[in-house]
């Protein structure tokens, strides 16, 4: 599983992180097989501090402070509720409003990373890059991504509102839970017979989704044309789904490598060819990053796509999770990916082929990648 930069821990869509309930003692006991001192810690600390404190909690505390001497920025800890929050929304198996919600490097605010299409979100009007303010009329001053999502989770058809700061505007929206299944890809047709497929998270069935609109096995045919793949603002997700989505597009070959700890280079190729002659433009933005990156980047290394928008965020390492216990999870980075031409996008991202600005309004790029997108049909032809 590689998780987007754009989406922090908690790849979330209007539901989250519970809190920890339960009896922390059995559950800790079954994890470290007795006594030590973090138990002799955890007791005194339980009976003897001013504010009550569960055992729960302090175990989480234990965990999370592990987590943050590794020096690690994605090492997460999910309760087994979060966690499978979490799997729900890589599945899409949950209930929501249609956000993904993160944070940037150096900036507690909780930020809209991408909006899902179709959803009660994008109906409103949400946008990626809106700053949560306000859930239920409550501030979210203080709160991490985790909170915020369990003050958006609710059961469907009941409404929750949403307060954003775009552009120094405050912004309101009543929005309507509801079942939320798939809608991660987007089509769309263009003039001249050309496609655009939008992809805003790489959940399951997204290499399916989008070889079928490049191949033509969908109702809507072949796009001859060219394809317009729009991975804008789109967070990252499932590895598998990546590659299954760069390989609908190249004969065969590599799409990337990782280097785990301790183990050999793991080496990911085309999962079966897919279609190599179609000329192809992928739109990119700062939000795109992790497994969108990896496709932005194996495209343009294997010289299949000619890359349009502004620099992607820079997310080159993969997580892996580690299931406990009692169905809690840790989360940790085992290794560095690289794109097939050996290039290591950690802290540095894509730099397109054809630049433009992050301040322009998203249709100026959207128009630019059209404009190439002809040229490179025009010299085929």
């Amino acid at each position: 599983m590689l998780r987007g930069a754009a989406v922090a821990a908690a790849l979330v869509c209007a539901y989250g992180a519970g809190v920890v309930s339960g009896s922390g003692a059995d559950r800790h006991a079954a994890v470290a097989g007795g006594g030590s001192i973090l138990d002799e810690a955890a007791a005194k600390i339980g009976g003897r501090a001013a504010k009550p404190v569960g055992r729960g909690e302090l175990d989480r505390a234990a965990i999370e402070g592990m987590l943050r001497g590794l020096g690690d920025k994605w090492a997460r800890y999910y309760s087994a509720r979060e966690y499978d929050d979490v799997e729900g929304r890589l599945t899409g198996r949950y209930s929501g409003v249609g956000l993904w919600l993160g944070n940037e490097d150096g900036d507690s605010r909780v930020l809209v990373a991408s909006v899902q299409p179709g959803t009660a979100a994008a109906r409103a009007g949400v946008r990626a890059g809106d700053v949560v303010t306000g859930v239920g009329g409550a501030s979210v001053a203080g709160w991490d991504i985790s909170r915020v999502a369990e003050a958006l989770r609710g059961r469907p058809d009941e409404t929750v509102e949403l307060t954003v700061a775009r552009e120094r505007r405050t912004m309101r929206f009543h929005l309507v839970r509801t079942p939320v299944s798939g809608g991660d890809v987007t089509v769309t047709d263009l003039p001249q017979r050309a496609r655009m497929i939008r992809v805003g998270a790489f959940t399951r069935g997204t290499g399916r989704e989008v070889r079928a609109a490049v191949t033509g096995t969908s109702p809507k045919g072949r796009p001859g044309g060219g394809v317009l793949l729009d991975l804008r603002g789109n967070p990252g997700g499932l590895l598998d789904e990546a590659v299954e989505t760069a390989s609908a597009f190249l004969p065969g070959g590599p799409v990337v490598t990782y280097e785990p700890r301790g183990k050999p280079v793991q080496r990911r190729a085309v999962t079966r060819p897919g279609d190599a002659r179609t000329p192809l433009v992928v739109l990119v933005d700062a939000g795109t990053a992790s497994a969108a990156e990896i496709v932005a980047g194996s495209l343009r290394d294997r010289d299949r796509a000619v890359i349009v928008g502004s620099r992607t965020y820079g997310k080159g390492s993969v997580q892996e999770p580690l299931k406990l216990a009692d169905g809690s999870v840790v989360e940790l980075t085992v290794g560095r990916y690289r794109t097939p031409g050996g290039r290591n996008l950690d802290g540095v991202g894509i730099e397109p082929d054809v630049a433009v600005s992050a301040d322009r309004p998203p249709k100026v790029a959207e128009q630019r990648a059209r404009t190439v997108l002809r040229g490179l049909h025009a010299t085929m032809h």
